[in-house]
């Protein structure tokens, strides 16, 4: 009977810690987070509810629309299909890649790449707005926000940051650079920084392509993905810097394959619960099962911090995150 009531009493020390509906029982998230090929995943948070805006993964040709998923609590995900698509943006016809979403004024900005741009073609990052997260958006310019190759980036996999002295910041690349650039409030064009320059090459060491920022105590933690995006090997390493513009000198490597999970883990974006020290990272990856470059799912990991303020490596997981309602006290 001892034996029994300890077993009893764990299960209800473990069903407090996180309890997701009236019985108590820990639930998870589980990886993948939702059906089907997605990848390059940005989020957000938008009143009560998690957002999550990724790539359709498939041959570019087929990258003609973006849907999007939105959850109470990370674990029941609803999709929303075709937000956009090249019908609404004329001088899109393919090749839509990695998304980032914001808010500002009640209006939602839904920024992407499209066309897979070289040099004196037309394509790059464009911009649609809606006054849902879930759209239907509408082309904001009816042409590319960045359409040339500048410092050697591509213009793709952008990712917008409001900094907090109310800045609108946009940094993107891909081909092994990066760049920041300065936006307008109405999101309509780009601002000169002090110097009269307009973009700013920031690249890292062992940059390829996904940045992402965000600020903690003072500090920004810049991020970006390594490696090819087909191959086993893609990862996340990280930099942190007293300011937007770094320097970013690299710390180390804190997502990466695991040969009894999956491989190709990167291009991710990070979560913060809004007014609270917890944070998820949200990344894709490529199922053991998987050899297709395009065969790659979202999924879910805590991200984590030591006493010093650097990130802990992420190990990666089929369980996920347990639920978390945005409401909870």
């Amino acid at each position: 009977m001892r034996i029994i009531w300890v077993f009893i009493t764990a299960l209800l020390l473990t069903g407090s810690c996180n309890r997701a509906g009236d019985r108590g029982e820990m639930v998870f998230s589980g990886n993948p987070l939702f059906d089907g090929w997605y990848a390059d995943p940005a989020s957000r948070v938008y009143g009560d509810t998690y957002w999550i805006f990724p790539t359709y993964s498939d041959y570019y040709h087929k990258q003609v629309f973006f849907d999007c998923f939105s959850s109470p609590d990370l674990v029941n995900w609803t999709k929303h299909e075709r937000i956009i698509d090249t019908s609404a943006v004329q001088w899109a016809d393919s090749a839509m890649w990695a998304p980032a979403s914001i808010e500002k004024d009640g209006k939602y900005y839904f920024f992407f790449a499209a066309n897979d741009v070289h040099e004196g073609q037309t394509g790059g990052i464009g911009v649609a707005v809606s006054d849902r997260p879930e759209g239907p958006y509408s082309d904001l310019l009816g042409k590319p926000l960045i359409n040339e190759i500048v410092n050697g980036a591509q213009p793709i996999d952008q990712y917008v940051f409001r900094d907090t002295d109310g800045t609108y910041y946009m940094y993107y690349g891909g081909w092994r650079n990066c760049n920041v650039v300065m936006l307008r409030d109405d999101f309509t064009g780009l601002v000169p920084f002090d110097d009269g320059t307009v973009y700013r090459e920031i690249t890292p060491e062992g940059y390829v392509e996904g940045p992402f920022i965000f600020k903690k105590d003072g500090k920004y933690y810049f991020m970006w993905s390594e490696g090819g995006w087909g191959g086993p090997h893609y990862r996340v390493a990280y930099a942190i810097s007293d300011n937007p513009f770094g320097p970013f000198e690299r710390e180390e490597v804190i997502l990466q394959q695991d040969p009894e999970v999956a491989t190709g883990a990167g291009h991710h974006s990070v979560l913060q619960i809004p007014g609270e020290n917890e944070y998820y990272i949200i990344y894709h990856r490529r199922p053991l099962s998987e050899t297709h470059h395009n065969h790659r799912v979202v999924c879910i990991e805590k991200l984590e911090f030591d006493t010093d303020g650097r990130i802990k490596p992420v190990k990666i997981s089929f369980e996920g995150v347990p639920a978390r309602p945005l409401d909870r006290q």
